[in-house]
């Protein structure tokens, strides 16, 4: 059977990337994962409310004024820089299914300048997902009692001092992520189910937050 070369290319193709890994945007032609419309939807922008309510698990979380913010002029901010990682976790759910954004701005950081979101946290465990300032890759990670990777692309580092959006939406065990409008990342993992959702960073970066936005299917626990 003869093939041509179109299809003898194409194929190369697709060998080159199950052994790279996903190293650039995800093909649109893969399907998008969803949750009902009738998820509910929770939305902070920090402007009236601060973080009463929130489970601080490390960091120094407080709201900020801050020109230029995405949404009026209140902003949370992450402001340690020596712990491991940094992470708040907001009081609705928890949730199996979700689709969560939010805008960061990494403000500094020599050792890391990131922002990323946690879902399904639940008794320290978490995944998370991230971008960093210092870093050419968007990651998707695990972390129970030590971080683990579990995807990563091939990105445009985000600028410092310039608000970013992340998103992801987690529908069973798969798990999409998109930065600044394109999906770059797609996996499967079936550790964690259930968990509520937060926000994080990682060692010396200081980090602000915004417009978060959490479409989740309830879960019980």
């Amino acid at each position: 059977m003869s093939i041509s070369r179109r299809s003898l290319f194409e194929l190369t193709l697709v060998g080159a990337a199950a052994l790279t890994g996903p190293l650039h945007r995800v093909p649109s032609a893969a399907g998008q994962a969803q949750i009902p419309d009738s998820a509910r939807e929770e939305k902070f922008d920090f402007e009236t409310k601060g973080v009463e309510g929130w489970t601080t698990v490390d960091g120094q979380w407080a709201v900020e004024e801050m020109a230029g913010a995405p949404s009026g002029q209140r902003v949370l901010v992450q402001r340690a820089t020596k712990n491991e990682f940094n992470v708040i976790v907001a009081p609705v759910g928890p949730f199996t299914d979700v689709d969560v954004s939010m805008k960061f701005k990494p403000i500094s950081g020599r050792e890391d300048a990131s922002g990323g979101i946690v879902f399904r946290f639940n008794d320290g465990k978490y995944y998370v997902v991230r971008a960093n300032a210092l870093e050419n890759n968007f990651r998707l990670y695990y972390y129970d009692r030590g971080r683990r990777q579990l995807a990563s692309a091939n990105v445009k580092a985000p600028a410092l001092g310039q608000w970013h959006t992340v998103r992801v939406v987690a529908v069973g065990d798969r798990m999409e992520s998109w930065l600044d409008g394109t999906r770059y990342l797609e996996h499967r993992d079936t550790r964690f189910k259930l968990g509520r959702v937060g926000l994080w960073t990682k060692a010396d970066s200081i980090t602000a937050f915004d417009d978060l936005t959490i479409r989740g299917v309830t879960g019980g626990g």
